[in-house]
């Protein structure tokens, strides 16, 4: 009986796993990639940059870098990516929040293993500097990597539109 259950949980984690994949985060568009290390199996180990805009602030965009896995697991999405990332957002336009914001909230998640792993960038506003601060990391379900990289973005004005304040 026991076993059942057991094998029922693992069912469910891996269907939840496979149908998060299948649908993906954010809209974000692949800017890259580059070799990293020649694999005779498989695509080589690479490092890929994307880029994506805040969902809810009109203005910010960020790009990351991440090392992508080879090989024969890279290319059939068994292989765990490793934690290192890095962030860079930037204003490109006047800054104008579109909804109210919270502080932790994520604006990009990315699967790093089959089920287990995934990166996320999460948002901060620092009221007394007036600056939004990004942060990516990778978890896992039980424990995550201290890893992270950090990124701000200061509001100012663009071409005399003054930047919004969060909602």
């Amino acid at each position: 009986m026991k076993f059942k259950v057991v094998a029922g949980l693992v069912l469910l984690v891996l269907a939840v796993g496979v149908g998060w994949w299948l649908v993906g985060g954010p809209e974000r568009g692949q800017v890259g990639s580059v070799s990293t290390n020649f694999r005779w199996l498989g695509p080589n180990d690479s490092i890929a940059v994307d880029g994506f805009d805040d969902p809810k602030i009109d203005g910010v965009a960020c790009h990351i870098s991440r090392p992508e896995r080879g090989g024969v697991g890279g290319a059939i999405g068994t292989a765990e990516d490793p934690s290192d990332v890095a962030i860079a957002c930037r204003q490109i336009g006047p800054i104008a929040f579109r909804e109210p914001i919270r502080d932790g909230e994520r604006v990009f998640d990315e699967r790093r293993s089959l089920v287990f792993k995934s990166l996320q960038v999460v948002r901060f506003f620092d009221p007394k500097r007036n600056v939004l601060v990004y942060v990516a990391y990778s978890d896992r379900v039980l424990t995550g990597s201290p890893k992270n990289s950090l990124s701000t973005v200061p509001l100012m004005s663009w071409d005399g539109v003054a930047a919004g304040r969060p909602k």
